[in-house]
């Protein structure tokens, strides 16, 4: 498996993963379901938005972003998800791993990411690829302008 960019002609394959509506909110937040591919597409448009995908051979197994903020040194990882037939079998830890390592890379050495707390899959996996609870005043800071109290983890390989 490597982590290779995203390019335009993978949104059609992530678009197709959800299998419902809560599975879209689940993932991006957003009401419509089917997602359409150009919505997937037109992530990348923002520059600060790097989309990368997990690939095996020719086969798509995993999407997610890391939403870089230069000004405060730091990245949030976004819009994960593991192809349907790939779920369950640590593609998603080796995804959000990867992920992590771009955003090292890139200069950003405090990660972030944020998860609606019904998606216990998705937690389960962020914290077996190395990722913590945030403070709970700082959990609270950051879910006060959101739409839903997420949970809010940080990349273990800094303090917490």
């Amino acid at each position: 498996m490597e982590l290779r960019p995203f390019a335009v002609a993978d949104a059609g394959t992530v678009a197709s993963w959800p299998a419902s509506g809560g599975e879209v909110a689940l993932w991006c937040g957003l009401r419509a379901f089917p997602v359409d591919a150009r919505v997937v597409a037109d992530w990348q448009l923002d520059a600060d938005v790097r989309g990368h995908v997990l690939v095996e051979g020719e086969a798509l197994l995993g999407y997610g972003e890391v939403w870089r903020d230069e000004d405060e040194g730091e990245a949030e990882l976004a819009r994960i998800i593991v192809a349907p037939g790939a779920r369950g079998r640590g593609v998603g830890r080796r995804l959000v791993r990867g992920l992590a390592q771009q955003a090292l890379r890139a200069g950003h050495p405090e990660i972030f990411l944020r998860v609606h707390p019904e998606n216990a899959p998705a937690l389960r996996c962020y914290r077996g690829a190395g990722f913590l609870p945030v403070e709970p005043a700082l959990a609270a800071e950051w879910n006060a302008p959101q739409p839903v109290s997420y949970v809010w983890l940080r990349h273990a390989g800094r303090g917490q």
